[in-house]
């Protein structure tokens, strides 16, 4: 199955909406080297895997969490010491949408 390749428009969409301001180099760069990962998945979405279980796994699954145990919190001024900007006993953020 033939893919398109990443025009250098789609590379600067998706860097605008990670909010990351990007030069014309590193646009071209990161096209080429997101080329080159979506390749790669191409190719592995070629393997046959009928014979796998969906659910199978290389090792055992282990939960790393510690147990759930109720205690004191540490406060809004505590939580709120290092903002660099509150208001009124919130985080004051700025806005994410243009």
């Amino acid at each position: 199955m033939a893919r398109m390749t990443l025009s250098r428009d789609d590379v600067a969409h998706v860097a605008m909406l990670a909010r990351l301001g990007l030069s014309d180099d590193e646009l071209e760069r990161y096209r080429h080297q997101l080329d080159a990962i979506l390749d790669a998945i191409g190719r592995l979405n070629e393997v046959d895997t009928s014979s796998v279980e969906e659910t199978a796994q290389v090792g055992g699954l282990v939960n790393v969490w510690r147990e759930d145990e109720p205690r004191e919190s540490i406060g809004s001024e505590r939580a709120l010491a290092n903002a660099p900007d509150r208001d009124d006993g919130y985080f004051r953020v700025g806005a994410i949408q243009e």
